[in-house]
């Protein structure tokens, strides 16, 4: 576990866009279970969650269709709400950082860190911009 003072920035980059942080299984469940779409990103400390993640994140928002709900729990701080989400992210095995695009509790897009890592923030964008203008 990260001492709360470290990670606070890094939960911020994503919930002062929108992001919702949920911190339980139970609001996990409900959020992507709901309907409509919801893009779930799992959130690290690592360098390419802040390099080439959450940017990533943040420039696909900047499109006419987006997700009707932003969800984000944290690897390595909220244990139990990571490993419900990452439940639903099957058969993809666990990575942070990770995105998922959910539509009425169906996985429909899914982005594994190896498709982060290295990769620029522009690029995941327009990724999940077209998942968006697919799914949303």
């Amino acid at each position: 576990m990260y001492p709360p003072e470290l990670v606070q920035p890094m939960r911020e980059e994503l919930t002062s866009i929108g992001f919702e942080e949920i911190i339980n299984s139970a609001d996990v469940e409900s959020a992507i279970q709901k309907e409509g779409t919801a893009l779930v990103v799992v959130n690290s400390v690592c360098g390419c969650a802040a390099a080439n993640a959450r940017p990533g994140a943040k420039m696909s928002l900047e499109n006419d269709k987006k997700p009707s709900r932003l969800i984000t729990v944290f690897a390595g701080v909220d244990k139990e709400a990571t490993n419900t989400a990452r439940g639903f992210m099957a058969p993809f095995p666990p990575s942070s950082p990770s995105m998922a695009l959910f539509k009425n509790g169906e996985l429909v897009h899914m982005l594994e860190r190896h498709h982060i890592e290295g990769r620029p923030a522009e690029l995941i964008a327009e990724n999940l911009k077209d998942a968006f203008n697919e799914h949303c």
